[in-house]
């Protein structure tokens, strides 16, 4: 019975491990969603955020205004329909942000932390801007998300991602 037993508990383990490779594919693409991001920073580091988008002109003229609080692992993402120049303000805004501003590839080009809430000073990323992510003041800085980490997401061309989702 020892043996019989062994064989089976082996036949188990190599079917799990084969149903398990045979997911690996369809799991790392499920990493990739429409409701969050994933930043990797120069130094490898990897983070993630769930995320609304703000992918129309109406979403992105409301952005994260009136809202109280986000949670630490949260945000927003700008996404535009063809690299710009980007400019924000905080209007109405009663939490201090940071933005991250990235180039169509998802390469960050520049990061405003700690955008001052109700401050209708213009926050300019830059020229080339196809999307822009904001989160909570202070925390990229923390996080060491700074010019040249890379935004992962799958509306980013996957052709032309620096680090794309496929």
């Amino acid at each position: 019975m020892g043996s019989s037993s062994a064989a089976a508990s082996a036949g188990g383990l190599r079917a799990a491990f084969g149903i398990l490779l045979a997911l690996l594919p369809a799991m790392a693409s499920a990493d990739c969603r429409a409701d969050a991001v994933e930043v990797r920073t120069p130094g490898g580091t990897a983070v993630r955020f769930s995320v609304e988008l703000a992918d129309t002109p109406a979403e992105r003229a409301k952005g994260l205004m009136f809202r109280e609080s986000l949670p630490r692992s949260a945000g927003m993402l700008f996404l535009f329909d063809a690299p710009q120049v980007a400019s924000f303000w905080m209007r109405n805004t009663l939490i201090p942000l940071d933005m991250i501003f990235a180039s169509p590839d998802g390469t960050v080009k520049s990061v405003h932390a700690n955008a001052v809430p109700g401050d209708l000073t213009p926050i300019r990323g830059g020229e080339g801007i196809q999307s822009v992510l904001e989160i909570n003041g202070g925390l990229a800085g923390r996080l060491g998300i700074v010019p040249g980490s890379v935004l992962r997401h799958p509306a980013l061309d996957p052709s032309t991602a620096a680090w794309p989702c496929d």
